[in-house]
Parts: C-alpha cells; structure tokens; sequence
C-alpha cells in the first residue's frame, strides 16, 4: 500500500507489526557497544542480579521497536519522521527468545500551524512479547505531510 498522508489517519486508529525474535549474541554485542553492564553482557553475572538472567538493554528493546514501527502498516507517506515524544517505559525486561511485536495508537493529530504542509501525529507505540506482555511503552510524535493541493 502507498503510504499515508496526515489526512488519511483518525484518532484511535490502530496498526499492527510483524515480529522480530530476540538472540542473546545480538543482545550482548549491542549491549557491548552501547549499555555495557553485565546484566546485558554476561549470563553468569547476569544470573546474580536484580534479573536473575541476561536481559536486553532498554536501548536495544527501543531499536527493535522503532524496526518493528517502520516495517508496520502504519506507513506514512515520506517514512517515519521523528519530531520527538516523552515517556518511554520498559515495565517488563526482554530475555532472549522473546518475540516482540508492536502496536501504534493515534492519540491525537493537529496540523502544524507554522508549515502548512504538514501535520503533527502524537502515536501511542507499545512493544509486546509473545505472551502479550507489555516490554515497552512510548508516545512518539510524528511529522506527517498533509495531502497535496490538486
């Protein structure tokens, strides 16, 4: 399908994603690069924890989310333009095996008053496991172009 213009989304829309499978050797090394603690490196010191066992960094959770968010059935017209968002939670940690999946909300859409070209989509993200648990949770704004003139 083409991608969507600001007009084409309603308030309380959802959209679903595929799925993408957690590897702990992926875990680590991202962890390894970006959030280097042992809970996300090592799973002997892991086992010795808060989490009794490798978990992925938050981060990493988040990168598999936006992933999931972009290859989702969302799809704006011009890709997912970030134009921030505010309270990212992880109420659940992700374990190696997990198989996330994401769902978007619309909260809310306003056109931009400035740039009349665009509008501002506020979206509801939650990542879910296989067990529909929640793993993260994220209100991320969106820059949407508004429909072409004809």
């Amino acid at each position: 399908m083409p991608g969507r213009y600001f007009e084409d989304y309603a308030v309380g829309q959802k959209f679903g994603s595929g799925t993408a499978t957690m590897n702990a050797e992926r875990m680590k090394a991202f962890a390894r690069e970006f959030d280097p603690q042992p809970f996300h490196t090592d799973e002997e010191a892991a086992r010795h924890t808060f989490f009794g066992g490798l978990v992925a960094s938050g981060w990493h959770t988040a990168a598999m989310s936006m992933r999931l968010f972009v290859e989702s059935d969302i799809t704006p017209v011009g890709g997912s333009i970030g134009a921030g968002g505010s309270d990212l939670s992880w109420p659940r940690p992700t374990r190696p095996g997990d198989v996330l999946r994401i769902e978007s909300e619309v909260l809310d859409l306003r056109p931009s008053k400035s740039r009349p070209t665009i509008g501002i989509m506020k979206v509801k993200l939650t990542t879910y496991n296989q067990a529909n648990e929640v793993a993260q949770i994220a209100y991320p704004a969106m820059i949407v172009p508004r429909r072409p003139a004809k």
